[in-house]
């Protein structure tokens, strides 16, 4: 038996939809980091970036458990001397909150070109409407466990 290998025109472009309003940030960035990548798919291959295409929606609805919108912070450097800077979710929210979102699906990407290739197929907006209603995108329902009622 020969062993099947994908190309990347194996692939069709695919277009799904994600509403981020009250999903858990570390949960809903974990299954777009997987559509992304094509792990959904039976043909998966490190190496091949599928020809899938993301848009989020109402990115400031997302939600953080505990007090991780004070306490928790997002650190970078502008390559200058004392050139440390932070942040913390909720004022990012306030500035740029589609950012919140593309950062912590950017941590569960691989760091390399493929992964640079893996974050231009994600699209994140603010409130509802999106313009790529052309490429009718599949509805994914991230919600599928229910929440435990104690």
């Amino acid at each position: 038996m020969r062993t099947f290998v994908p190309k990347p025109e194996d692939f069709n472009e695919t277009w799904y939809l994600v509403d981020a309003e009250n999903q858990t940030l570390g949960r809903l960035a974990t299954r777009i980091a997987g559509i992304l990548r094509g792990k959904h798919l039976p043909t998966f291959s490190p190496h091949i970036s599928p020809r899938t295409q993301v848009i989020v929606i109402n990115a400031e609805k997302v939600k953080l458990t505990g007090k991780k919108w004070t306490d928790k912070e997002y650190h970078w450097h502008t390559s200058w001397p004392s050139g440390l800077r932070s942040t913390t979710p909720q004022k990012l929210l306030d500035k740029k909150p589609e950012e919140i979102i593309r950062r912590a699906v950017w941590g569960m990407i691989p760091k390399n070109r493929l992964g640079n290739a893996t974050m231009t197929r994600l699209r994140i907006y603010t409130g509802s409407n999106h313009p790529h209603t052309a490429q009718n995108p599949q509805i994914l329902n991230l919600a599928t466990r229910k929440p435990r009622e104690d």
